[in-house]
């Protein structure tokens, strides 16, 4: 990806309703609060660099670092608690573009077992800028570290965390969350770092399916199921089979393809909000600007 040609990047921070506001450590937040705001955070990685920093001072981030290597992009948002790397995706609604970030060729990892040859190449672009602020910050060191990101980027996300555990790096991730993430790598490879890892999955997204698991590929964290519905569920395989349905029936009434529309970032935004108002029981809403 050299130019982003998401939808969001025509749009402004004002434009972009936001619901969280840091002012206290994130590990102190209950985890939908948690997947909130880096599904915001996921979110606002889209908007041109200069919007993207006004939104994150709306979510409590006034240190924001915008990173690019050969068109491989990704975040720093800071504040005095804690600092979360968000990568940015490729364009949701075009398949073309998915179909170019999901090359199925795996390739020796840097650990051990297999990953996927374009995700790892995409964190190969960005490491050694990550890593030097990673390891040499020391305002960066005395804080807590997160990873999130959505499509290719919750795949990148998911590597580089890994990454950062296993190397030399004083400072160790304190959780993931990817949303519509593919499969990155074999299955040595998703369960030899230890991570404390949330995978978002939406309904009937399309890119969650991808690459097929018959090709060696498997998926690593948690897996978070958001319903037809747009709340956080526990579905058995039955349950789970007639929830797609009902998600794919009522996408075609609204003249929608749900396999596409389900993985905008957008919508994850929606069903986490969604799902954590019902366990507030009001509308979820930290920030004084709505």
């Amino acid at each position: 990806m050299t130019h982003c040609q998401h939808p969001l990047c025509e749009q402004t921070a004002a434009q972009i309703k936001i619901h969280s506001t840091i002012t206290t450590n994130i590990v102190e937040r209950r985890l939908l609060e948690r997947a909130l705001l880096f599904a915001e955070l996921s979110l606002i990685s889209y908007l041109p660099p200069g919007q993207t920093e006004k939104a994150a001072k709306r979510l409590g981030f006034e240190d924001v670092v915008f990173y690019n290597n050969d068109g491989s992009q990704a975040y720093s948002f800071a504040n005095d608690n804690d600092v979360v790397i968000a990568f940015r995706g490729t364009e949701p609604n075009e398949w073309n573009d998915i179909k170019a970030d999901l090359n199925v060729a795996k390739v020796l990892a840097e650990t051990v077992g297999r990953v996927h040859r374009g995700f790892k190449k995409e964190v190969d672009d960005l490491w050694p800028m990550l890593k030097k602020m990673l390891s040499q910050d020391q305002q960066t060191l005395d804080k807590h570290l997160w990873f999130t990101g959505h499509s290719l980027g919750g795949a990148m996300a998911a590597i580089c965390a890994g990454r950062c555990l296993l190397s030399h790096i004083k400072t160790s991730p304190e959780q993931v969350h990817t949303f519509g993430g593919p499969r990155i790598g074999t299955k040595r490879y998703v369960n030899y770092a230890k991570i404390d890892f949330y995978r978002w999955v939406n309904n009937n997204d399309v890119v969650t399916r991808a690459p097929p698991a018959w090709l060696g590929f498997r998926h690593a964290g948690k897996e978070m199921y958001l319903d037809a519905d747009g709340y956080l569920k526990k579905l058995n395989k039955i349950q789970r089979s007639a929830d797609l349905w009902k998600g794919f029936v009522a996408a075609l009434k609204k003249y929608e393809f749900d396999y596409f529309s389900d993985h905008l970032i957008d919508n994850y935004v929606k069903c986490i909000h969604r799902s954590l108002s019902a366990q507030t029981g009001s509308d979820f809403c930290y920030n004084n600007h709505q």
